[in-house]
């Protein structure tokens, strides 16, 4: 199986860490987030519903991957580490109410002598339980550990040249589907008949590359519902005159460009026409104050101060950064585009923009994924950002800004 990147990469990216790790005070760092061990190793299956590590340890050349039995020789073959560094537990250990995981992966961490260590563990994520936690230390009692959950994860907040290339295909791929998923919808489609094209063509990709599994489902609220952002779909059929969400990501190679565009089946309401208007200009002078030396304080309250013009105000963040994932998030839990956040913008770091404004009984939702250049920003869509109305008489498609 072929590497996504190079050797050096990888080299380079685990040197970062283990830097990252002495700052900290980490001689082990357990990962158990799938977008770490990816980030790694290259290792990527649909594995992470059972207990999983790759253990970086700072004074070995290489890391350790310690998972099930039935999943090794997946580690073996999508990882750049060598055959010996894979460490299976055998399936005695899966849900069982007597052994666990944890178990096996402090006793080799013991076993290989690094039991008394200062151990790094991913304490919020989402595939590290308090179970799991609690017999970690039960298994290593003299190890001392430590929260290093976002060492690695701002570690990747800057990408690499190959990074912002997946990116770019998944977002060719994003416009692509979102263009024929809108094509799709018209009134009495179901909702799930519009999200059943959509998947189809962000795992179908485009004709150079093919797309992945997002590692979030398409969310499709219509009608009122626009209110409920994360809503997914329904039997429900779209309906003349009442406007629908599509937000999704393409995906390649694990790296996701999300992207939400709003719609009107038929002419829109004056209300929607305003708020979508209010969205997508507050979109516009935003993105002209992305620079390197940025702050996203900055861009919150370029957004904040727009809005207060229409006496508008908007609760949640504006942003995040984004890139690798797995389910049950595209985002990187590091960044936030909001007021307070004073995290400096650097060149090639990427982020979701959501300008989305949802009120009591109806929203509009329009967002892009932008990379920070040296001198400004790069969007990773061409998709038009204006409220799309569809002409449900037959003729064209047109967009209202």
């Amino acid at each position: 199986m072929m590497l996504p990147f190079d050797m050096l990469e990888y080299h380079e990216r685990l040197q970062k860490t283990k830097e990252k790790m002495q700052e900290e005070g980490v001689d082990v760092l357990l990962i158990t987030n799938p977008a770490n061990m990816y980030y790694l190793s290259g290792y990527n299956a649909w594995s992470f519903y059972v207990h999983q590590m790759l253990a970086v340890i700072i004074d070995e050349p290489q890391p350790l991957w310690i998972g099930r039995a039935m999943d090794a020789n997946g580690a073996k073959a999508s990882t750049w580490i060598y055959d010996e560094h894979v460490i299976s537990y055998p399936d005695i250990y899966i849900h069982s109410e007597t052994h666990h995981p944890m178990d096996f992966f402090g006793k080799i961490i013991d076993e290989i002598g690094h039991g008394n260590r200062r151990i790094g563990v991913e304490m919020e994520q989402f595939f590290f339980t308090a179970q799991g936690y609690e017999r970690l230390k039960k298994a290593l009692p003299n190890a001392k550990f430590r929260d290093a959950s976002l060492l690695v994860n701002n570690i990747r907040m800057i990408k690499s040249d190959q990074e912002i290339e997946y990116m770019r295909r998944a977002g060719l791929i994003v416009d692509q589907a979102m263009s024929r998923t809108v094509d799709k919808i018209r009134p009495g489609v179901r909702e799930n008949e519009a999200a059943a094209e959509l998947y189809f063509h962000l795992v179908n990709g485009t004709a150079d590359y093919g797309g992945d599994y997002p590692s979030i489902v398409p969310m499709i609220p219509t009608g009122e519902h626009t209110s409920m952002p994360h809503l997914t779909w329904s039997e429900q059929t779209f309906q003349e005159g009442a406007p629908a969400i599509i937000e999704t990501a393409g995906c390649h190679k694990r790296y996701h460009v999300p992207m939400a565009r709003t719609l009107s089946l038929g002419k829109p309401s004056e209300r929607l026409q305003y708020i979508s208007s209010v969205a997508t200009e507050g979109m516009e002078k935003v993105l002209e104050t992305i620079k390197p030396g940025a702050t996203c304080h900055d861009l919150a309250v370029t957004w904040e101060t727009h809005l207060k013009r229409y006496s508008l105000e908007k609760d949640s963040r504006l942003g995040y950064s984004t890139g690798i994932s797995y389910p049950p998030d595209w985002g990187e839990h590091t960044a936030s585009i909001r007021t307070g956040d004073r995290t400096i913008l650097q060149p090639n770091m990427t982020f979701h923009f959501i300008p989305a404004l949802w009120f009591d009984s109806d929203g509009v939702e329009v967002s892009t994924t932008f990379r920070v250049t040296e001198t400004g920003h790069d969007l990773f869509t061409n998709y038009p950002r204006e409220l799309i109305v569809k002409d449900t008489s037959g003729r064209n498609d047109f967009q209202i800004g």
